[in-house]
């Protein structure tokens, strides 16, 4: 007769592959599942009674800026509560590692922290340190275009020459080495924007060999965003490597409506390449105040601001009102400042989402004093709003692009499915209540309906608190 440490019984299991789900038990052993399905004739130690709710892998946030906050509140709740085990860290070409800072910090990756928790100067050390800090939660980490341009250009305000990009290839190559998952840009933010393609064409050449991706903060999601996913793609047919469109959406009231020609351009690529996208379910972004962005006919809160701390929460529109200004002066006078830009149609966004190369990424910002309500509400949101209550897609789809899906595209081995030798991160949740309660106006609202969470096997959080189990660890690409 078989034992085992824990025994989830009475359960609806939906597996993470988008296969029907079915009704059973899982075996845990030493954090792995052992048994699925049928699980007679086992000893257990320890039964937990399912009631009937569903049972899934663990949820992947496939787009975080969760990179120091998992050293300085190794808890992370925000993502524990919505039954998040595992976040990828390092999008956006803003990653807290390799990082040697000689000046300011750049823009944006003041969203990750201050100047002082950017010590890693390897990319290994990066990852010896969240295997210290004993997270609740695993983290894995693409290597950022941005901290490499950081760390060798004198100014970011144009391409690098060939030297620098050989001194950035060797710092990405160490890290793939180290177990990254690949390199992410930013190239909207102008910190990269005069990045050329070819730049990145050659930075992301080792990629190939080592089997990584490459994810982007495209140049543009605004009017000229075809050529912008084209550029994507260019680099991905370059570099010979998957490719993941971060946060895809139609920026922009001027953009709303061409979801269909974002798509099709989507859909011709995926013939001939490995393309994928993420998406948050919301219809407002958030990050630092561009004045790019300002836009008198969309709503932008100000989420902090250094110069003037007191308005943050504030629309910029009431700010400008109060202090006798034009729109724009207003936001130069707030800067440096994080803002939401209520720009996104629903609509698109609800196309996006649905498409099944999409994968779910909060894209929160946890360092934010007045975050967006995607932080606390992403996944819930999904199973919620857009799964039950708009039938949108199937419970299983949701899951699967929440679960079996990321792990797939991410190289996680042994994770992202039910399956026996896999990694026992897991989610008991209630279909039927489960929502995001977050807003706008109060966006650090845990959600409602989850209702227990298991990482590598032990209990983490359960009746809407944590547990003391901190049982998350840093994954490198491909290892199980």
């Amino acid at each position: 007769m078989s034992s085992c440490d824990l025994l989830i019984q009475n359960v609806t299991i939906v597996d993470g592959s988008g296969a029907a789900p079915f009704q059973g038990a899982v075996a845990v052993e030493n954090g792995r599942i052992v048994s699925y399905g049928d699980t007679t004739g086992f000893t257990v130690h320890e039964v937990v009674d399912g009631e009937g709710k569903v049972l899934s892998p663990g949820f992947i946030d496939t787009h975080t800026h969760d990179d120091l906050y998992a050293l300085a509140s190794p808890q992370m709740l925000p993502k524990l509560s919505q039954g998040v085990t595992t976040v990828i860290v390092g999008n956006c070409g803003i990653s807290a590692a390799p990082v040697t800072l000689s000046g300011t910090l750049p823009d944006p990756m003041n969203l990750l922290g201050n100047p002082e928790e950017f010590r890693f100067k390897s990319f290994a050390e990066y990852a010896d340190a969240i295997n210290d800090a004993r997270t609740t939660v695993n983290v894995a980490a693409l290597v950022g275009h941005t901290a490499l341009r950081n760390n060798h250009l004198d100014r970011l305000d144009r391409t690098a020459n060939a030297r620098e990009i050989d001194a950035m290839r060797s710092q990405l190559a160490a890290a793939l080495d180290a177990g990254a998952l690949g390199l992410s840009t930013g190239l909207a933010y102008l910190s990269a924007y005069d990045a050329s393609t070819e730049e990145v064409m050659r930075l992301a050449e080792p990629l190939f060999e080592a089997g990584g991706i490459y994810t982007t903060h495209m140049r543009t999601e605004g009017h000229a965003i075809l050529d912008a996913m084209e550029e994507a793609f260019r680099i991905g047919r370059h570099a010979n490597s998957p490719v993941l469109i971060s946060h895809l959406k139609c920026a922009g009231l001027d953009t709303w409506g061409r979801s269909s020609e974002v798509v099709a351009s989507l859909d011709k690529e995926r013939e001939r390449s490995d393309v994928s996208c993420d998406c948050y379910p919301y219809s407002a972004g958030s990050s630092t105040l561009d004045l790019r962005q300002v836009d008198p006919r969309v709503r932008i809160q100000i989420t902090w601001s250094e110069p003037h701390p007191e308005v943050a929460g504030n629309d910029l529109q009431e700010i400008a009102d109060l202090w006798g200004l034009p729109l724009l002066e207003a936001a130069q006078r707030l800067r440096p400042a994080g803002a939401i830009y209520h720009s996104i149609s629903e609509d698109d966004m609800k196309v996006f989402l649905a498409h099944p190369a999409t994968m779910i990424g909060s894209d929160g910002l946890p360092r934010d004093p007045r975050p967006h309500p995607r932080l606390w509400g992403t996944f819930p949101r999904v199973l919620g709003r857009y799964c039950r209550e708009q039938a949108l897609f199937p419970l299983t789809t949701a899951v699967h692009k929440m679960t079996g899906l990321p792990a797939t595209r991410f190289r996680l081995a042994n994770r992202g499915l039910i399956r026996e030798g896999y990694r026992a991160d897991l989610v008991l949740f209630d279909p039927d209540t489960v929502a995001d309660r977050a807003t706008f106006e109060d966006p650090t609202q845990p959600s409602q309906g989850i209702l227990k969470v298991w990482v590598h096997g032990l209990l983490s959080f359960s009746e809407g608190q944590a547990t003391e189990a901190r049982a998350g660890r840093f994954i490198r690409r491909g290892l199980p």
